[in-house]
């Protein structure tokens, strides 16, 4: 109880200092996104590469993409502008407590989460957020090649993929795997050396969650994975998911 009105007093300041203008997708203008890659913990070099290849997403598909390491966008009125928010290789403990109310709301209100790599490996003390991740990074063995399953074709992210896809990338071994999750890829853990979480390894999953909707993925740890087209259109389609398209 102590939590929920504490939450909600943040809330009702962060209200209370609120404009009234539309958002930008309100007033006719294209779809906007924001990419955040704050980091307060391991720095992932492949970051730039990244937010680059967000930016080309958003010249691809009509969408505006707005890039920040700065937490000070997590208030209401500013997140207000996005369809949906990406954790690109976060880590750590990355926004304050007004700023966990304030996402907590914009979700609430029915937008979207992309969760990307080390977004697994973000805010362990915020139990809400290890909701919406749908689990949090234990540990990870070798950057090596691994064989990605599909298990869900029939969701944007994955309806294009082969049904087995041999990449490398640094495979997450997860911890606290939320029920319920709708899996959409597997990796493998029979073709790669250090896998924990057994045959059913989760890669990649979405769900609703707060009132909004998230998907993950894993990858993405190396910065040649955001030069792959089929990388980049698993991104892609997590994040139509995450707009509601």
């Amino acid at each position: 109880m102590l939590h929920s009105f504490r939450s909600w007093l943040l809330l009702a300041g962060l209200l209370a200092g609120c404009s009234h203008r539309l958002p930008p997708s309100s007033r006719g203008q294209q779809p906007a996104v924001l990419v955040f890659c704050k980091t307060q913990g391991f720095h992932h070099a492949s970051i730039t590469a990244g937010l680059a290849a967000f930016q080309q997403l958003g010249r691809a598909h009509h969408l505006r993409v707005d890039t920040t390491r700065l937490a000070t966008h997590f208030v209401v009125d500013s997140l207000q502008r996005y369809a949906a928010v990406v954790f690109l290789n976060t880590t750590g403990d990355v926004l304050d407590a007004a700023q966990q109310v304030a996402f907590e709301h914009y979700i609430g209100q029915g937008h979207g989460f992309v969760g990307v790599h080390a977004a697994a490996d973000t805010e362990y003390d915020w139990p809400w957020y290890g909701g919406l991740m749908g689990a949090y990074f234990r540990n990870h063995p070798k950057v090596q090649p691994a064989t990605v399953r599909v298990v869900d074709p029939a969701h944007p992210a994955t309806n294009f993929l082969p049904t087995q896809w041999t990449r490398t990338d640094e495979w997450y071994n997860f911890r606290d795997i939320a029920p319920g999750l709708r899996v959409l890829a597997t990796v493998d853990e029979s073709t790669y050396t250090g896998g924990l979480n057994g045959p059913q390894h989760p890669f990649a999953w979405c769900h609703a969650y707060g009132g909004g909707r998230a998907f993950y993925t894993a990858g993405g740890h190396l910065a040649e994975n955001y030069a792959d087209p089929l990388f980049l259109r698993h991104l892609w389609g997590g994040l139509q998911y995450a707009m509601g398209q």
